[in-house]
């Protein structure tokens, strides 16, 4: 795919790091998940290390992903070792029961937006793209669009969307100037929705961005992360998708996810936390009375080297954390 002419190319974040946290080449002969399969680059390279009876069972809602992915992942569902399945993570135990899987030695979540997504000028991911319609839906059948929230929420649920899914410290005041605009006429495309934030947004705000300063971002950012958010469920999917994901883990199974914005790390970062956790007693109690025990050790966490980073800047805010499921985890 290209964007302005350019071929788009998609480079897989923390791809090393993923690889020896989820421990592949230790069980080559295991099964595993790639719950985000996107652009297939984690996919192809699990499927490179897999021995003859080794694995992997790739989910993503994006058809276009998935026939990209297969196109990648051609000689490995050919000889039966990949299969390629349209889910949510979320529908992960289903995915599992119909393969036949009852348990995995590995899974692996890459969340956020691919930059073939980014690109694709039907989607509505970016507000460089101006004329594209206003969709910021990962699975093209899901029914509310970033339109149908932007036209008909009231603005008190805008706000909320804005504030809590984006962070955005100035949602008030662009979800007024949302209902104020769709008055006019509906707001249907990204240009349309970039010139309401700017227009929103107080001027000294947008200082940093416009004065090119490092690490300055578009002051739409925030709101174009909300409503994807919010469109996509992708909160509350995230927290099905790691109990499932754990649930089915073989003792000594491995969880690795990427994340990209704070809402998900804090997210990822509190489950495995509370899997590690032990005793819950109070410290004056002399003995253990609640018997509780770990069911997962944290093995770590990583970012991504500056080199990395140079090559793909889009790898700068990625955050890799990875456990594995002790004996007794449920």
């Amino acid at each position: 795919m290209s964007r302005n002419g350019e071929r788009v190319e998609h480079r897989p974040v923390l791809l090393r790091e993923a690889l020896e946290f989820l421990g592949v080449e230790r069980e080559p002969e295991g099964v595993y998940v790639d719950a985000t399969v996107g652009g297939g680059g984690h996919a192809l390279a699990i499927a490179e290390r897999l021995g003859g009876k080794g694995r992997l069972i790739g989910l993503d809602v994006d058809p276009k992903a998935l026939r990209r992915a297969a196109e990648r992942l051609k000689p490995y569902i050919e000889g039966g070792q990949v299969a390629l399945v349209r889910a949510s993570y979320a529908e992960l135990e289903r995915v599992l029961d119909e393969q036949g899987v009852e348990a995995v030695d590995g899974v692996l979540f890459d969340l956020g937006l691919s930059s073939l997504q980014l690109a694709d000028p039907e989607r509505g991911f970016s507000f460089q793209l101006e004329d594209a319609p206003l969709d910021m839906r990962f699975d093209p059948d899901a029914p509310i669009t970033a339109r149908d929230l932007v036209n008909a929420l009231p603005p008190r649920e805008l706000e909320r969307i804005l504030r809590e899914y984006g962070e955005e410290r100035w949602a008030g005041r662009i979800a007024r100037a949302l209902v104020e605009a769709r008055k006019r006429r509906p707001i249907e495309t990204v240009g349309q929705l970039v010139r309401v934030v700017l227009e929103a947004i107080p001027k000294p705000a947008q200082r940093a961005y416009l004065e090119g300063r490092p690490g300055a971002i578009h002051p739409a950012t925030r709101t174009f992360q909300a409503l994807r958010i919010a469109v996509n469920r992708e909160l509350e999917a995230l927290q099905e998708g790691l109990e499932a994901a754990f649930r089915r883990l073989k003792p000594g199974g491995r969880l690795v996810v990427i994340s990209f914005h704070s809402l998900e790390d804090r997210i990822v970062k509190r489950f495995m936390r509370e899997r590690a956790r032990g005793c819950v007693c109070p410290p004056e109690l002399p003995r253990c009375q609640c018997g509780r025990v770990p069911e997962a050790e944290i093995l770590g966490e990583a970012t991504p080297s500056p080199e990395e980073v140079a090559e793909n800047p889009r790898a700068r805010s990625a955050r890799l954390r990875a456990l594995r499921k002790l004996e007794g985890g449920r």
